[in-house]
C-alpha cells in the first residue's frame, strides 16, 4: 500500500527527549495514525527513530528532513521505513532511490514536479504547502499533472485539513499539530491519542 493512502494525516514530529518517542508512537497509533515522520532536526531524532521501530512495530516510522546521503544512510541504519526531504537534489535522489525505501521527495513549483515525474515518481511532499501556494496551487497542478499525488506538508492546520484532503491530487496531509511541544514535554499522551483520533477521522 502507498504512504499516502494509510492514514488521512501523517504527524511530523519534532523529539527533543527521545524517551517520549515510544509513548508518543503508542498514542498516535491508538488514535488511528499508524505512519509517523520523525524529523531530523534535533540531536535526539535519530535514537527516537530506533526506538520507535524497535519498540512499537505497529507504527511506521518514518524519517523526515532528509538533506544528504548521510541522512538517508543514518536514518536508514536506525530503522526508518520510509524517507521525506523538503526538498530534491539529483544526488539527494539518488541516495534515496538507492536506500531501498520508499521515501515522498520535495516538490514546490510545476518544473520540480516535472523533474521528478520524469524520474518516475509520482507521489510526492508538497512543501512549504501554504506558503508555496495551498490550496490553489494544488487544484492548478491537478490539471496538467493528473497523475501525480501529493502529501503536503508546512502550516496546514485541524481547520484547513479536510479542504486538502478533499483535492483530487492530495492522498495525506503532513500535520505538526499531532504533538504539541508542551504535551511532549508534560507526557500528555493520551491529549496526543485524542488528537490523532480526531485527525484519522478526516477520512
Amino acid at each position: 500500500m502507498s504512504l499516502l493512502d494509510i492514514a488521512p494525516v501523517i504527524p511530523v514530529v519534532v523529539i527533543d527527549d527521545p524517551e517520549t518517542a515510544v509513548p508518543m508512537a503508542r498514542a498516535l497509533v491508538r488514535g488511528g495514525l499508524p505512519v509517523i515522520e520523525v524529523t531530523l532536526r534535533t540531536e535526539g531524532a535519530l535514537e527516537a527513530v530506533e526506538r520507535i521501530a524497535a519498540e512499537v512495530p505497529e507504527a511506521v516510522i518514518g524519517a523526515g528532513t532528509i538533506r544528504t546521503g548521510a541522512d538517508v544512510d543514518a536514518a536508514v541504519k536506525a530503522g526508518a521505513r520510509f524517507l521525506v526531504s523538503p526538498g530534491t537534489t539529483p544526488s539527494l535522489l539518488d541516495a534515496m532511490r538507492d536506500s531501498g525505501v520508499p521515501y515522498l521527495p520535495g516538490a514546490a513549483t510545476a518544473s520540480e514536479v516535472l523533474a521528478l515525474a520524469e524520474r518516475g515518481l509520482t507521489e510526492l511532499k508538497f512543501f512549504p504547502a501554504e506558503a508555496a501556494g495551498g490550496l490553489p496551487y494544488l487544484k492548478a497542478l491537478a490539471g496538467p499533472l493528473a497523475d501525480v499525488r501529493f502529501c503536503p506538508t508546512g502550516g496546514i492546520k485541524p481547520s484547513t485539513a479536510a479542504a486538502y484532503l478533499a483535492l483530487s491530487n492530495v492522498g495525506c496531509v503532513g500535520g505538526s499539530w499531532l504533538t504539541p511541544a508542551d504535551a511532549l514535554a508534560s507526557g500528555d499522551y493520551s491529549r496526543i491519542e485524542s488528537l490523532a483520533a480526531e485527525a484519522a477521522a478526516l477520512r
